[in-house]
């Protein structure tokens, strides 16, 4: 059997039960241009597929936005589908080799590589840390510019040349909030497909320093205690869970 992932823009098709598509073959009709890669996942095979049009009217087939999938999918198949769509995304930046400018080749089913100069290309994936802030009993939450909707999360940032994880969280802390923190502790890690990235999950504590936003980053933000807390973010997200973590520890108290 053959699982199916077929993307159209930032949309995958599930079946109407909220599966991954599978069978001898594709329940959709596939042109052979479609199919970038086939990988192999345990026993499965997987093939990803980049649509030119949304797949509609067909029974028992729908599109559904990746993210909004975290809550029909499994955890696996979550990490499935968000790793195809980063392979697609990696195919589409990677058609022409960056040293000659040739059409690159598939090498592997993870890799790509030039015919004529012979450069090989893998994916890269984009390292960005957030961490969760507490001060006695309120946590530090931030609403950032760039977020949809209202709700409010953790103070995050890209991982920059030549810095330790353990940097980049006290750099990204100090220049978006003026804050110094303290008792910095690993938490957690997620893949973050959107559209590829590695997310590093921290812990921290206050300890210096006035809270003096970076405008050009940041809308809002302040400290909360979890009875006055703002919307949070859902619980696809790393975020969340570390929010959700300081929930559970300190209604045990």
């Amino acid at each position: 059997m053959t699982r199916y992932l077929a993307f159209c823009q930032g949309d995958i098709l599930l079946t109407s039960e909220g599966n991954i598509p599978f069978g001898v073959n594709a329940p959709f009709p596939l042109q052979p241009w479609n199919v970038v890669t086939t990988l192999h996942i345990g026993s499965d095979e997987v093939k990803i597929i980049r649509l030119d049009k949304p797949v509609v009217e067909v029974k028992g087939l729908e599109m559904m936005g990746l993210r909004k999938t975290h809550t029909v999918l499994c955890a696996e198949d979550y990490q499935l589908a968000g790793k195809g769509a980063e392979l697609l995304y990696w195919d589409q930046n990677t058609r022409y080799c960056g040293c000659c400018g040739s059409p690159t080749r598939w090498m592997t089913e993870i890799s790509k590589k030039c015919p004529e100069c012979g450069k090989e290309w893998w994916p890269s994936v984009a390292t960005a840390i957030i961490v969760r802030i507490l001060h006695n009993d309120r946590i530090l939450l931030v609403h950032a510019r760039n977020f949809r909707g209202n709700h409010y999360g953790l103070v995050a940032g890209f991982l920059e040349t030549g810095e330790s994880l353990e940097q980049c969280v006290e750099r990204e802390v100090c220049e978006e909030t003026g804050l110094r923190i303290k008792n910095l502790r690993y938490f957690g890690s997620q893949p973050w497909p959107y559209p590829y990235g590695l997310m590093v999950g921290f812990t921290a504590e206050y300890d210096s320093g006035e809270l003096r936003l970076q405008k050009e980053e940041l809308a809002s933000g302040g400290w909360f205690t979890r009875d006055n807390l703002p919307s949070i973010p859902d619980k696809a997200s790393i975020a969340r869970r570390l929010i959700d973590d300081w929930l559970e520890s300190t209604s045990k108290n």
